[in-house]
């Protein structure tokens, strides 16, 4: 356990912030509040949490609007907490930037589980900040990509793919593992949606002279080509 991260809870249920703030101080995470949208993209734009658990029917803004605010200015991992459970509604957080979903009610022992998993993809990110392959320039602090100093106009969802396959390069990551990474928990079902990205994303490379960088590995996922 990640003991000395930092939570933010965003939640206009007073009861629900106490439970969760009791429930992560007892596991030694650092917890910080905020019963309004504003509040909590002053306080995650202000004191840069770990993670943030972000529920939807906010009182001033709507939770997506606060999503998009967060993630216009930071890559800290998002969970989002709402009542509803509409396929669309996924569709359109996890496009926005979320990171992962839960229902209420939920499991604390389920929510803990994803905020592992969350602390775990933004320590593995901090540890590699550029990467670079011949031409290839990738700058995750400022979310650039460069082929021999020209910047490559990516689109949020490609350039999420590319930061996976980095984050595993040389080994070969499933087509489960880059939908749960790039697309979330629950979209397993979407794996069209998958092929059609990675092929525009080798289209905007190689159309800048770089080939042959992601491999597809037949029945089994890609991998980066190092």
């Amino acid at each position: 356990m990640n003991q000395h991260a930092t939570i933010l809870v965003i939640d206009d249920e007073k009861s629900i912030r106490r439970f969760l703030e009791l429930s992560l101080e007892t596991r030694e995470y650092t917890v910080l509040l905020a019963a309004t949208g504003q509040e909590g993209v002053r306080l995650c734009l202000d004191r840069h949490p770990d993670v943030v658990i972000l529920d939807l029917g906010l009182p001033d803004l709507p939770g997506l609007e606060v999503l998009t605010r967060i993630r216009a200015e930071s890559s800290v991992p998002i969970i989002i907490l709402t009542v509803q459970d509409s396929d669309q509604e996924k569709e359109s957080l996890l496009d926005a930037g979320a990171d992962d979903y839960l229902t209420k009610p939920f499991s604390m022992t389920e929510l803990l589980a994803r905020i592992r998993v969350a602390l775990r993809h933004s320590v593995n990110l901090k540890e590699t900040t550029v990467f670079k392959k011949g031409p290839l320039t990738i700058d995750f602090n400022t979310r650039a990509v460069s082929i021999n100093q020209t910047l490559v106009k990516l689109t949020k969802t490609e350039f999420e793919l590319l930061k996976t396959m980095v984050k595993f390069a040389g080994k070969i990551v499933t087509q489960n593992q880059l939908l749960k990474d790039v697309w979330g928990t629950y979209a397993y079902e979407h794996s069209h949606y998958l092929r059609i990205y990675v092929a525009q994303l080798r289209r905007k490379l190689e159309k800048e002279g770089v080939k042959d960088l992601i491999i597809t590995e037949q029945g089994v996922g890609y991998r980066l080509n190092i």
